[in-house]
């Protein structure tokens, strides 16, 4: 009876650690930046990498081809396993040259509060969907800061109120956004019709209204 007590403790001692170390490994996994993730985090991935050479593309918060290859280059050369995937030792490596400060990140937030501060949650999200909807679509820069700063695009731009500071909750709306939410369905472009005055604005198919914006494609 004895030796079966500690026979079936030493299964459940077993079966702890082996349950402790599960979740530490799915963390470690679920942490690593790889193809086909969008987030502040891979924005930040790309900031890094640019201010050390490796990437020379536009900053879009999104893990495509290029992002890998800038990582799997970093890798090479930094004595890591070269294979794209910007996991805890390629992070940390990165961050052992000293962080960098989130400029598109900043900008996205400064466009969300600067044209729609007076909305919902929902509404300022929304508007940085459509930042990052025209980031992938061929018509437009592929970079949150040109997409932002194209002239003749966005109104807060162009009467100065993209210099305000932006507050928490517009920093929040950017990642929400850079994180995929899009409560636009994938808009272009969007208006206010009480104030609006160009007529191709009002000619565009509407996808939805939130607040005082209209979105379109």
């Amino acid at each position: 009876m004895k030796k079966l007590s500690i026979l079936i403790l030493s299964c459940a001692c077993m079966l702890g650690t082996v349950l402790s170390v599960v979740p530490e490994q799915a963390q470690a996994q679920s942490s690593a930046l790889k193809k086909g993730i969008q987030s502040d985090r891979v924005l930040e991935l790309q900031q890094q990498l640019h201010s050390l050479g490796y990437f020379k593309a536009g900053f879009t918060g999104y893990y495509g081809s290029l992002t890998s290859k800038a990582v799997t280059r970093f890798q090479r050369d930094n004595g890591l396993t070269p294979d794209g995937i910007a996991g805890a030792a390629t992070q940390a490596k990165l961050d052992s040259f000293g962080k960098v400060r989130l400029t598109a990140l900043e900008q996205l937030a400064r466009i969300i509060y600067s044209e729609a501060r007076g909305e919902s949650f929902e509404g300022q999200v929304a508007v940085g969907a459509v930042v990052l909807n025209r980031v992938q679509s061929s018509e437009f820069p592929s970079s949150i800061p040109d997409v932002i700063l194209q002239p003749g695009q966005f109104t807060a731009v162009q009467d100065g109120q993209y210099l305000l500071k932006p507050n928490k909750t517009a920093y929040r709306a950017a990642r929400q956004a850079l994180n995929g939410v899009d409560p636009t369905n994938g808009s272009l472009y969007y208006y206010n019709p009480a104030i609006a005055t160009a007529k191709w604005s009002k000619s565009r198919p509407a996808v939805i209204s939130l607040g005082r914006h209209t979105f379109t494609n």
